[in-house]
């Protein structure tokens, strides 16, 4: 996860600790080490090297305390020693006069400091306890800046995760100048859409002078007709030639279309829903738990190495022979996908525009555990493991009322998190928007996230 975001700002390598070489350091702009793996013994060479200070350092986790112990003088270098793990509860980490959250099911705990000497050392952020207390979160001296947890567990649309996408810019583009960006995506557009809906909104818009991105589903499914009275449907976009005309018209307005999938579900069955497009997914195999919630099982049954590919070609071609050029930019239905999916999109477009799985074993090269995944967003734009640029889509959607065990959210929760972003300092407010809502919505989450200082632009100028 830190190697997608690391992307951001040039090429990197990743590799265990074990097999650090000693100058490997010196040999490289700055290094990010994760304590993943609680007192893993950490070799001399590399605690070495980062005790000489030619580069920048930033360490986020454990195993801190064999920095200190191979430095006596580490207190009086650096201005502060690691104490232990604080495990009480927090939910808050201020940082840079801003607020972000962290989850209240977060129990790992956070590296606390025993001390801090203002004169050598700077608290950058602080955790914030339930009882208004705090303690230090980020703390940087000398070339070294810490964070005293994994950042990654738990993240949300406004956590700390944003803090450490902050810090690496201080590692790796000190000199970047503040800047605020903002995209928005009109969402889950396909063949029985109604056409008045897609040009209100663009006319909008274009009206206001935003570009915007369009996610088109060009073949619309529901085998089983779960969603017409029973009655089984299959409409491809160039059999709903007014569909076809309002993305011409989007497309005038300053659209750029995005491919979402080729038809948004599975015709082997539920899944997990009721295999209806824009219900169900397409490239990864889901069951309903009884709760109500979501069990991601790994990769369909299909998903040889070229059933990926096959769909997404079919997808271009659902587009081509409606009238309409291939879209550069895909992003997967439900922002789930296997790993051959992934990389099939890969070879297929420049460009994904979304959230994105990410699987044990891409970066060790074993074999890839698809149970064992995690999702990721990220506030800038990334070059991630899979080889694809990926645009940001980091605030979530406008959803007025709860959606299949979704929770509801107004443009104010939009918003909220577009004001947390704000501590990146040349980072993104992007969302999407379904069309079909009451176009008031829009205009209300488009008016609050430029009132913070955001400017909008195209996905096709980045």
């Amino acid at each position: 996860m830190a190697a997608n975001l690391v992307s951001h700002f040039g090429r990197w390598s990743a590799k265990p600790v074990q097999e650090y070489r000693a100058g490997d350091l010196v040999r490289s702009t700055a290094v990010v080490y994760l304590g993943s793996t609680y007192d893993e013994r950490l070799p001399a060479r590399f605690l070495r090297d980062v005790l000489a200070g030619q580069r920048p350092v930033l360490w986020a986790g454990a195993n801190i305390w064999q920095l200190q112990r191979q430095a006596p003088d580490f207190g009086g270098r650096y201005g502060w020693i690691p104490d232990r793990l604080d495990r009480s509860p927090v939910e808050e980490v201020r940082y840079k006069g801003r607020v972000l959250t962290r989850s209240a099911a977060n129990e790992g705990g956070i590296m606390k400091p025993a001390f801090v000497l203002r004169s050598r050392a700077t608290v950058l952020a602080r955790a914030v306890r339930r009882d208004g207390s705090s303690f230090p979160w980020a703390i940087r001296s000398r070339n070294l800046t810490y964070v005293g947890e994994l950042p990654f567990p738990y993240a949300s649309e406004t956590d700390r995760v944003l803090a450490f996408a902050d810090l690496l810019f201080d590692a790796l583009a000190p000199r970047t100048s503040e800047r605020h960006r903002a995209l928005v995506r009109l969402e889950d557009i396909d063949p029985l859409s109604d056409p008045q809906d897609l040009r209100d909104a663009a006319a909008y818009l274009h009206a206001e002078r935003i570009p915007f991105g369009f996610g088109v589903v060009p073949r619309y499914r529901d085998p089983t007709g779960g969603e017409n009275g029973g009655e089984p449907q299959d409409v491809r976009l160039r059999d709903a030639p007014e569909v076809v005309a309002a993305i011409k018209y989007l497309q005038r307005m300053g659209g750029v279309l995005v491919d979402h999938g080729y038809t948004h579900q599975w015709d082997g069955g539920h899944n997990p829903y009721n295999g209806a497009t824009g219900d169900d997914f397409e490239f990864f195999r889901v069951v309903e738990t009884k709760a109500g919630g979501l069990r991601y099982e790994g990769a369909l049954p299909d998903d040889t190495s070229s059933w990926p590919d096959r769909r997404l070609a079919l997808a271009i071609g659902e587009f081509e022979a409606a009238g309409l050029r291939a879209p550069r930019i895909v992003e997967f239905p439900h922002y789930a996908a296997s790993a051959a999916a992934y990389k099939a999109a890969a070879r297929r477009f420049p460009v994904r525009w979304e959230r994105s799985f990410y699987f044990s074993g891409l970066l060790s090269g074993k074999d890839v555990e698809e149970r064992h995944l995690t999702p990721q967003f990220f506030p800038f734009v990334v070059r991630d493991v899979y080889g694809n640029k990926v645009l940001p889509e980091n605030l979530g959607a406008v959803t007025p009322e709860r959606w299949r065990g979704n929770p509801s959210r107004d443009p104010n929760d939009v918003i909220r998190a577009a004001r947390a972003n704000l501590v990146v300092r040349d980072g993104f407010a992007s969302f999407f928007f379904h069309p079909f809502l009451d176009l008031r919505l829009l205009q209300r989450t488009i008016s609050g996230i430029r009132a913070l200082g955001y400017t909008f632009v195209s996905p096709a100028s980045l």
